[in-house]
C-alpha cells in the first residue's frame, strides 16, 4: 500500500493548483503497491460524469483506468440522484476495473469499497463511519458516496467482469451548497495541508488492494471490518422503498452477502440492497 508522508503542520497545499496526473503516477511508482501500478491515471479539468466517460470507453479498455475530474457538471449518485459539488471542492473520480468473478459474485462490493476508503482516510487521522450500502459519514453527515455501474457491452466479458466505480468525497463545503441540497454535509477541510495528489495516491492504493482482495475472497473478508465502522449499530432505523416504510427495527450490521441485518418485532431479517433507503427513526 502507498504510505503517505506526514507533512509538518505549516505545510499547506495550494488549492488553486491543478491536479497533476504525472505526480500521482510518480507517487504510486515510488510505492510497493503492484495493484495500483497497473492503473492508468488521467486527470481532466471538467466533465459531465467520470462514470459516464469511462463507460463510454469500456469497449476499448485493456487495463484499469482512474479518471479524476477537477469539476463534474452532471455527477450522479445512487438511484440516479445528483451529486452536487462546486469546482475543486471535492475529489471526484472513477475507476474502471476488471474482475475475474462473474457479476453475480460481486455482491457486497460497494460495502468493501466503503471499508477501503474509510481505512485510507484513517491514515490521515479522519475518523469516518459507514452507512449501508454505499455512504461514508463523518459526525453523522454524509462525507462521501459510491456509485458502481456495470459495463454491459464489454466484448471480453466472458473472461471477466468490468465495472466502473465512481467516488465523490467532499473536501470543503459551504453554507450555500448545503442550503441548495437541503441537508448538512461533512467534509475533510482539515486535510487541506495535504495536497490532493497524495490523497488520491493513497485512495487508489487502498482501492486497488481492496478490489484485488475482493476478487480473490469475496465480501466475507470485509464483514468484520465493515461492522466495526457501522454508523447505525444498535440504533432504531427504517427501510424505505419509494418513501414507504417497509421495515423498521434495530440495526445490527451486515452479513457475508452484504445484506443489512436488523432486528424487528418478528425477528431478525436480512435486507438486500436495491432501490431502498436506510434512515434513522426520529
Amino acid at each position: 500500500m502507498y504510505a503517505p508522508e506526514h507533512p509538518s503542520p505549516d505545510r499547506t497545499a495550494a488549492p488553486a493548483e491543478s491536479l497533476s496526473a504525472a505526480r500521482i503516477v510518480a507517487l504510486i511508482a515510488a510505492s510497493t503497491n503492484d495493484h495500483a501500478k497497473s492503473v492508468a491515471i488521467e486527470v481532466v479539468a471538467e466533465t459531465g460524469s467520470t462514470n459516464v466517460d469511462l463507460l463510454a470507453r469500456a469497449g476499448s479498455l485493456t487495463t484499469p483506468v482512474l479518471l479524476v475530474a477537477e469539476s463534474q457538471t452532471a455527477g450522479r449518485g445512487r438511484a440516479g440522484r445528483s451529486w452536487v459539488t462546486s469546482p475543486r471542492s471535492a475529489l471526484t473520480f472513477s475507476l474502471a476495473w476488471k474482475f475475474n468473478r462473474p457479476l453475480h459474485a460481486l455482491i457486497g462490493l460497494p460495502l468493501a469499497i466503503g471499508v477501503a476508503l474509510a481505512e485510507a482516510l484513517q491514515v490521515f487521522g479522519v475518523q469516518v463511519e459507514l452507512k449501508w450500502p454505499n455512504d461514508l459519514l463523518r459526525d453523522g453527515a454524509k462525507l462521501a458516496g459510491i456509485l458502481i455501474e456495470t459495463v454491459a457491452s464489454k466484448p471480453s466479458q466472458a473472461d471477466g467482469t468490468w465495472l466502473v466505480i465512481g467516488v465523490g468525497i467532499n473536501l470543503t463545503s459551504s453554507e450555500a451548497l448545503q442550503q441548495h441540497i437541503g441537508r448538512t454535509v461533512a467534509d475533510v477541510s482539515d486535510l487541506q495541508r495535504i495536497d490532493r495528489e497524495r490523497l488520491l495516491a493513497l485512495l487508489l492504493s487502498a482501492l486497488s488492494d481492496a478490489l484485488a482482495e475482493f476478487d480473490a475472497h469475496g465480501f466475507a473478508v470485509f464483514v468484520a471490518r465493515w461492522n466495526r465502522l457501522h454508523a447505525y449499530a444498535g440504533r432504531a432505523v427504517r427501510i424505505l422503498e419509494q418513501d414507504r416504510i417497509v421495515h423498521q427495527g434495530t440495526a445490527v450490521g451486515v452479513d457475508a452477502s452484504g445484506c443489512f441485518l436488523m432486528d424487528t418485532d418478528t425477528g431478525r431479517i436480512a435486507v438486500l440492497a436495491g432501490d431502498v433507503s436506510l434512515r434513522l427513526r426520529e
